[in-house]
């Protein structure tokens, strides 16, 4: 493991933290298959480091007590079989994130970052995607989003009366009304607006997240029936509660 290097710099505690962040991302995405191999739960105690020089390493924890810098999570492969691969590989992102900003808040504890200096860092840090963000795919996600949002077309709604969606349990939002003021005619519009969540029964509203039922064919507020972007995108057909519960049944 590296020792005795020392930021001393919000923009060098910054390069740290990118450099690690980066080394971490790399063992749970294109390195995957290496680090789920080296964390045998047969070994010990292993912790997951990320280094400044964008390397990671599956090791035991430091013997010093304490250590020079924070410590990973610990036992991060005695749940790796006990866990579906993806969940586990979550689970120790999340706790990389943690890590991560525990290092570079130790540094600036360390260093005396005053208040100022550790806002600007953590300004920094919050401007980038999380591991587990990253390690899931919401980064990606959140990022088409952005650019359907700002280059969506209503050739979709145009075609249909009410906005469906083009892959089944996937599509974002409904698209709002005054983004596309003069593009519908005002039958299409007039159909449009009545899109009413199958929950509540409210009405769309451009800020939320909306998922069709393959089944039913009824709108919901993601929030309605618990379903985040981020789950949506690996749902292949999605089932309303209530058409859930028809098929449950004998």
């Amino acid at each position: 493991m590296e020792a005795g290097y020392n930021p001393r710099t919000v923009e060098e505690v910054f390069r740290d933290f990118k450099g690690r962040r980066a080394g971490l991302i790399k063992a749970l995405t294109t390195d995957v298959e290496e680090f789920f191999q080296q964390c045998d739960p047969e070994k010990e105690n292993l912790c997951l480091y990320g280094f400044p020089s964008e390397q990671w390493e599956v090791n035991l924890p430091a013997e010093e007590v304490p250590p020079e810098l924070p410590e990973p999570a610990l036992g991060i492969n005695f749940a790796r079989d006990g866990m579906q691969e993806k969940d586990w590989l979550s689970l120790v992102a999340v706790h990389s994130d943690a890590w991560l900003l525990a290092v570079s808040f130790y540094f600036g504890a360390r260093f005396g970052f005053d208040k100022a200096d550790r806002k600007r860092l953590f300004s920094m840090i919050n401007d980038l995607p999380t591991v587990f963000e990253v390690v899931t795919g919401a980064a990606k996600k959140q990022q088409r989003e952005k650019s359907s949002i700002s280059n969506h077309s209503s050739n979709k709604l145009k075609t249909n009366s009410k906005p469906r969606a083009e892959t089944p349990g996937r599509f974002p939002k409904p698209q709002p009304k005054d983004e596309d003021e003069g593009l519908l005619d005002e039958e299409d519009e007039d159909e449009h607006g009545e899109t009413l969540c199958g929950a509540c029964g409210e009405n769309y509203a451009s800020d939320e997240f909306w998922i069709c039922c393959d089944i039913c064919e009824k709108w919901f507020h993601g929030k309605c029936v618990k379903i985040t972007p981020a789950r949506a995108e690996h749902i292949k057909q999605y089932k309303c509660p209530s058409c859930s519960n028809k098929r449950a049944r004998p």
